[in-house]
């Protein structure tokens, strides 16, 4: 997998990406990830990549003409070029899994008051949005999109196994964890955990990641509901 990003903050990507599963990653080959500065493909000597909105309203807005130069400059073959913003499809892990399986996607940050429709019209194949809410530019969330999309692609994650028990995983969230000690001020471990009986460890776990999911997120219960209604 291949990820190109394209941002006018390129330092803001170079710290994440040299630590952790994704600069494991990168520098065993497994995946790539470019950064490149949208400043390279401005139009005029002071590298403008913004201008005043037509119609007026506070800010600025980001031009088309550098974006469309730069995805123009990267796009493959086989490139999904995808712009990050707080107007687009809700990012999930459904959709984490679908966009693992190209091989390249193209990350278009978005910054300022937004940008301009066009790119969303024409230029990006998704708009892409990681939550109900606003961030000030889309360099947090192509970090949020990389690292969810990368830990999928076979051999970023050291154990398979940790990827088929994660939450979400049949849209519950994954059941919880404990370690050592085994009794802490009082609050101790579940004694099933103990007994070395792997199907009685196996339903707890599967009654707890229903009852996490009803305490913190009822709403995917509802939607898993009527996932299944659907296929029926």
């Amino acid at each position: 997998m291949n990820f190109k990003i394209i941002t006018i903050f390129p330092d803001f990507f170079t710290t994440p990406f040299k630590y952790g599963i994704i600069g494991r990653a990168i520098k065993n080959g497994t995946i790539s990830a470019d950064i490149y500065n949208l400043r390279d493909y401005a139009e005029d000597a002071h590298r403008s990549v913004d201008d005043r909105p037509y119609g007026g309203g506070a800010g600025m807005v980001m031009m088309v003409g550098p974006i469309w130069k730069a995805v123009k400059s990267l796009k493959g073959n086989f490139s999904r070029v995808l712009l990050l913003s707080p107007s687009g499809k809700l990012f999930n892990q459904l959709l984490a899994e679908k966009l693992s399986k190209e091989k390249e996607l193209i990350l278009i940050c978005g910054r300022y008051e937004g940008v301009d429709e066009r790119v969303a019209e024409t230029i990006a194949d998704m708009e892409l949005s990681v939550g109900d809410y606003v961030l000030s530019g889309g360099e947090a969330a192509a970090l949020i999109v990389v690292e969810t999309i990368a830990r999928l692609i076979p051999g970023v994650l050291g154990k398979e196994e940790s990827l088929e028990k994660e939450s979400f995983k049949d849209s519950l969230l994954e059941y919880p964890q404990y370690t050592r000690p085994r009794d802490f001020m009082g609050m101790k471990v579940p004694e099933v955990l103990f007994g070395g009986n792997h199907d009685k460890i196996r339903k707890w776990r599967e009654r707890a990641s229903l009852a996490k999911t009803k305490r913190n997120r009822p709403e995917l219960i509802k939607e898993r509901k009527d996932e299944l209604n659907e296929g029926n």
